[in-house]
């Protein structure tokens, strides 16, 4: 990858777009940020034309799962990524490389260390719209190359509190005692965010250019030991409660990736541990 290539984030106002667009900043790089509304389709290819992305990280999505606006998750989700890829296929020199953002949703319930080939069932409107969006971008992959990485969860500062980590965290920090809850019987990776997107830039710099990556690390953490690892770092002893309303019937119990591909094409440096990310997220002076 050239130090002087245009790079074209989407969704650069994002939890993770402000994380990527700090990350790639560090080196000699054309940064853009797509101001348009992925659903105006002729302001995003006019943008694109004007831009002539070289490699494009597609980020913009709704992305909290558990968002009642089915259609607007497939507005944004589906058909704004297929105006974003009719944009490019436009441009007089196709782009070296796009990379879009797809989700671990897309396995449903499958357990275990989830592999590339695991089979595909999403359990809700998040993890269908991105499936979708993966089927519909086969249509562009004859057109320039297309990576779909597939995250497994992450958080960090910043990240919503609609999320669950962020909503543990800003508990603590509001001195409370009891947190309500949802499902309590679940494991999840929880990497950082910082992490994941020197993983993204990584990606950028290699020379794979076409397929479907986990992007993972393969250590799941239960929701309870997330709850004893705050305890430890602000002293409190937090009473956990469960509200039927939080109960989710279409949990996903344990979601884990196999990393072995991604290792297989970069150099993964995982920097940050769940506690480093939960103190960083919990220091009152960020």
């Amino acid at each position: 990858m050239e130090i002087d290539s245009k790079v074209l984030v989407t969704g650069a106002s994002g939890f993770t777009g402000r994380y990527l667009v700090s990350e790639l900043s560090n080196y000699d790089h054309i940064i853009s940020t797509l101001k348009s509304d992925l659903n105006d389709k002729d302001a995003v290819i006019a943008e694109i034309l004007a831009v002539e992305p070289d490699y494009v990280v597609h980020l913009a999505a709704i992305s909290f799962v558990g968002t009642q606006e089915a259609d607007a998750i497939y507005r944004v989700n589906v058909i704004g990524t297929t105006n974003l890829l009719d944009a490019l296929s436009l441009l007089p020199i196709a782009p070296k490389k796009v990379i879009i953002a797809s989700s671990a949703t897309v396995y449903g319930n499958a357990s275990g260390e989830i592999m590339e080939t695991a089979p595909l069932q999403p359990v809700n409107h998040y993890g269908c719209s991105k499936l979708s969006m993966e089927c519909m971008a086969q249509n562009y992959i004859n057109k320039f190359p297309i990576i779909i990485v597939r995250p497994f969860n992450y958080t960090g500062l910043g990240h919503s509190k609609n999320f669950l980590i962020p909503k543990i965290v800003t508990t603590y920090r509001s001195n409370k005692d009891v947190i309500f809850l949802g499902n309590l019987d679940v494991a999840r990776e929880f990497n950082d965010v910082r992490d994941v997107c020197r993983v993204y830039r990584k990606l950028l710099y290699s020379s794979f250019d076409n397929g479907v990556i986990n992007i993972c690390r393969g250590s799941p953490i239960t929701l309870m030991n997330i709850i004893d690892v705050m305890n430890n770092i602000t002293g409190i002893k937090m009473e956990v409660k469960v509200n039927p309303l939080f109960v989710r019937k279409d949990e996903i119990k344990i979601l884990s990736g196999n990393s072995r591909k991604l290792e297989a094409i970069i150099d993964v440096t995982w920097k940050y541990s769940i506690e480093d990310t939960l103190r960083w997220m919990y220091d009152i002076k960020n």
